[in-house]
């Protein structure tokens, strides 16, 4: 099993580390995981991922299953940020996503573009910001220098960064798909070498037919155990929380993030399986999941 980096490990500067500390050890489960709830998924899939669960489309429905769901911290583009985190401000924590895209055009190579700033984030009060990154997409020249002004000003503020890793683009199709371990991997390394402090990855799917596309050392038979481990060791001294994906039952979804939590994972970021449902199911996972991770101090 991968080994779960110490806040201590991470050689952070003293903001960067005293706004981890916060999330790490004074929200959410308290003990050193991560319990984030993202609100990403209206600009990135637009409003149909609230059509099962109508009243999710006001996101202070969101705000409020973070609070009382006790997370360590809620991640949202800037403008709900600005028109709905000042009821919620100093009771949960605040990511700042700064970039962000619709998924209307094709995916051959996105980049997601900036929308706001890490300047922003301090004015509003965040403990960290977020960035996706597309690992192997044909614009990742552009994507790169992108978040190297990200990081640059994430310094000088001390802002811890969190970084969607996500693999894309038909390069990435080609060699096997964005889920597979190569790809994930791919992703998890790429995003440490760049700077990130926390990584939030897709837990990798192993279909054997996708990876005879895949460098050869990949093309064997996986256990999803060893992949997780693979995956956080690539990581390094980058934290890793695991994304939860489209929803699922929710026994489904918490023996996934048992899986992870196993193999050494920081935490969770789970969206789509705890807000799209009525609230008192949003809340009785979210309960679940706090549980959770709180035996993994």
């Amino acid at each position: 099993m991968a080994k779960r980096p110490h806040l201590n490990e991470l050689n952070l500067s003293p903001g960067k580390k005293a706004r981890l500390y916060r999330l790490l050890y004074q929200a959410g489960p308290a003990n050193g995981t991560l319990m984030i709830l993202p609100i990403d998924q209206g600009l990135e899939h637009g409003p149909r991922d609230f059509f099962d669960a109508p009243e999710s489309q006001d996101p202070d429905f969101e705000f409020r299953v973070a609070l009382e769901g006790r997370f360590s911290a809620i991640a949202c583009q800037i403008g709900l940020a600005e028109k709905y985190y000042p009821t919620y401000a100093g009771k949960v924590p605040l990511i700042l996503k700064l970039n962000g895209k619709t998924e209307i055009p094709s995916d051959d190579a996105p980049l997601s573009p900036l929308n706001a700033t890490v300047e922003d984030a301090v004015r509003l009060g965040a403990d960290a910001v977020g960035y996706t990154l597309y690992v192997g997409s044909a614009r990742q020249d552009e994507d790169f220098r992108q978040f190297r002004q990200v990081r640059e000003d994430a310094e000088r503020y001390g802002m811890p960064i969190v970084v969607w890793a996500y693999p894309r683009g038909a390069a990435v199709e080609a060699k096997g798909g964005k889920d597979t371990i190569y790809a994930v991997d791919y992703a998890a390394r790429t995003a440490q070498e760049l700077g990130a402090d926390v990584i939030k990855l897709n837990v990798p799917k192993l279909d054997p037919d996708k990876l005879q596309k895949a460098p050869k050392v990949y093309q064997r038979d996986w256990t999803l155990d060893q992949a997780l481990d693979q995956v956080i060791r690539s990581a390094g001294k980058s934290l890793v929380i695991f994304a939860g994906g489209e929803k699922s039952q929710g026994e489904s979804a918490i023996q996934k993030a048992e899986q992870c939590m196993q193999a050494g994972a920081t935490g969770l970021i789970f969206g789509r399986n705890v807000w799209q449902r009525p609230l008192h199911e949003a809340l009785s996972i979210s309960q679940s999941f706090y549980q959770l991770l709180s035996r993994y101090a």
